[in-house]
């Protein structure tokens, strides 16, 4: 059983935790988009090839992943009357509607046409929507140093951006119809609008609940070289990295291979909408239920068990016929249940490794901590939607028809074994974190007791700690 050790003044309200979950509800209105339908829009709504999607999905995916450290040093620099954080929430709201809604449109123009302009908009919208989900993220690392109340407070961004999810994936393809009228290229210009404005008063609402607690004992001066090698060396977070990385191919595989399945593999594709919002409802029940998980278990071996989980159901839906809707969706609601907490553990954890390398370095780059941990997320999407495209092709997938035997086979695959064994990997990937709550809450303690030593001085913490600049 954890540990916690609260400090007053740390501890959030109600009002606060919501207000901040709400951000990424406005943020799913984008990713869940990208991760359940993008693929699928290049291939049968705009005419892309499978493999040629899939390959501009894996390279705009890399650039904007290489953008997310510089992002986070940008935000850790970042000094207003409003914080450093919670500003980009205001200034880029619009042209993140902007961009969502030009990627999902459709002009007329030829294969390579149609080619340059997906690279264009793709990358416009990847790099906005950068700019403002990496300070989004690092807010939650300045809100409160007590590890519970982090947990909780990633607990519930996660509640809030898988019912993002629920809403994306159960109202999209009944918005395209229903705006449309017909015109599915209008459809889905339109629905991304709406889909964008909705997210843009979410983002405000997050500015105006949320409040920037933590500053560093002394500020972020040092060259961004010097943040990157602080994470370089900084073990626990390496470990993140690293997880991130794998468990992202297994949630992007299997949101984005999900459409093609039950488009082409179950033949119910007026089911895919239930069929994605009910796994993004299992996803929020599991995120919800964290808290409580972590009372009973640390991090590190709750972590394990769920992804082991994770692994097992998923094979396990390899061996389902097509017909047994049923016990399809029990399978799925099973997988999204034990992902569900994966989110908000790891959040919770990459705020723990920003203690971390502030108690060992005597610096704290937040902004920078987290950035690098969603590039590691993209870089996983990013190779998990290529290897869908190039394995489209290399099974001879084509559009808007009825597949093969071995086409069906491989969608198969990409939803059930090949995700499953990539969760295996995630848990043992797990083991090498060794960051506890006993450790933590000494880590704490020791900053907050030179956070107040330091304060009638000017001293770097560099000296407080003995450590050289």
């Amino acid at each position: 059983m954890t540990t916690e050790t609260a400090v007053p003044q740390d501890r959030l309200k109600l009002s606060e935790k919501l207000g901040y979950g709400v951000g990424d509800m406005g943020f799913n209105f984008y990713w869940a988009n990208i991760s359940a339908f993008l693929l699928i829009f290049y291939t049968d709504v705009f005419g892309i090839s499978a493999a040629a999607a899939g390959t501009m999905m894996l390279i705009t995916k890399i650039i904007d992943a290489f953008t997310d450290p510089m992002m986070g040093a940008i935000a850790d620099r970042t000094k207003t009357r409003m914080g450093k954080f919670r500003p980009y929430l205001l200034w880029l709201a619009l042209p993140l509607a902007g961009a969502g809604v030009l990627t999902y449109s459709t002009p007329d123009l030829g294969p390579g046409g149609k080619l340059v302009w997906a690279y264009c908009t793709y990358s416009l919208l990847m790099l906005t929507y950068t700019a403002i989900n990496i300070p989004y993220s690092a807010l939650s690392g300045v809100m409160t140093r007590n590890s519970q109340d982090r947990t909780t407070l990633v607990s519930f961004r996660f509640i809030g951006g898988f019912t993002g999810g629920i809403l994306v994936t159960y109202l999209t393809p009944k918005l395209v119809v229903l705006l449309g009228q017909g015109d599915e290229v209008l459809g889905w210009q339109l629905t991304m609008g709406v889909f964008g404005i909705a997210a843009a008063l979410l983002f405000l609402f997050t500015f105006a609940s949320t409040k920037e607690r933590i500053q560093p004992v002394s500020e972020t001066n040092n060259a961004v070289k010097q943040d990157l090698l602080d994470l370089k060396n900084n073990k626990p977070w390496l470990v993140l990295f690293s997880l991130a990385l794998i468990i992202m191919i297994t949630i992007t595989m299997r949101a984005s291979s999900g459409t093609y399945y039950f488009k082409y593999y179950v033949m119910r594709p007026e089911l895919v909408g239930e069929f994605l919002s009910s796994y993004m409802f299992a996803l929020a029940l599991g995120a919800a239920s964290t808290p409580l998980m972590t009372k009973f278990m640390d991090k590190k071996p709750l972590m394990m068990l769920l992804m082991s989980l994770a692994g097992l159901f998923s094979i396990s839906l390899f061996f389902v016929p097509a017909d047994q809707i049923g016990l399809i969706f029990a399978i799925n609601l099973a997988i999204g249940f034990v992902l569900g907490p994966k989110s908000p553990l790891a959040f919770s954890m990459y705020a723990d490794t920003a203690d971390y390398n502030e108690w060992r370095t005597g610096r704290r780059a937040t902004a920078m901590t987290f950035s690098a941990a969603t590039f590691s997320q993209k870089l996983g999407g990013a190779i998990a939607s290529a290897v869908i495209g190039w394995l489209l092709a290399l099974i001879g997938y084509v559009a808007n028809t009825e597949q093969s035997a071995g086409s069906q086979m491989g969608i198969l695959l990409m939803v059930s074994v090949i995700p499953g064994l990539v969760a295996f990997l995630a848990a043992f990937v797990m083991r090498f974190y060794h960051l506890d709550e006993k450790q933590l809450l000494t880590i704490q303690q020791e900053l907050d007791q030179r956070k107040t030593a330091h304060a009638p001085s000017h001293k770097t913490e560099a000296a407080v700690v003995g450590v050289s600049e």
